[in-house]
C-alpha cells in the first residue's frame, strides 16, 4: 500500500486514490497525474517506486495538503471569530454561515433538536 502525504492510498485509479489526501479534489488530482506523466487510471500498486516518488515530490512542493492546509483553515476561522464578524459569529455559534435557513432544515450544523416547553397561560 503506497504512502503519501502521511495517508495510506487504497489500490485504486491513481487519480482516485490521490483524493484520498486531505486537500486534494479529483482536477488536482488529474493535474498531479498530468505533470507526473503517469496515466490516471493505472493502479497504485503498479506504479514503480521511481514514479510514487515523483508523486509525492509534486505534492509536497506545489500543494498544501493535510496538517498544514487543516492548520490554515482553523486558523483563517480563529480570525474571522477574533474580528467579530457576522460569519465569525455564525461559526461560533454553530449555524449556517452562508444564508442558509434556519427555521427549518440546518439540523446538521445546528445539532440534535433541543425541545423547549410550549408557553404557560
Amino acid at each position: 500500500m503506497a504512502r503519501i502525504a502521511g495517508v495510506d492510498l487504497p489500490n485504486k485509479h491513481v487519480d482516485i486514490a490521490l483524493t484520498y489526501i486531505f486537500g486534494i479534489g479529483r482536477s488536482s488530482a488529474a493535474q498531479i497525474c498530468e505533470k507526473a506523466k503517469i496515466d490516471a487510471k493505472r493502479f497504485i500498486n503498479d506504479l514503480s517506486a521511481e514514479e510514487l516518488n515523483e508523486l509525492r515530490r509534486l505534492i509536497e512542493n506545489d500543494y498544501k495538503v493535510e496538517g498544514r492546509l487543516r492548520t490554515e483553515v482553523a486558523l483563517n476561522i480563529k480570525r474571522l471569530m477574533d474580528i467579530g464578524c457576522y460569519r465569525g459569529l455564525r461559526h461560533r455559534k454553530g449555524l449556517p454561515l452562508r444564508g442558509q435557513r434556519t427555521r427549518t432544515n440546518a439540523r446538521t450544523r445546528k445539532g440534535k433538536k433541543k425541545t423547549v416547553a410550549g408557553k404557560k397561560k
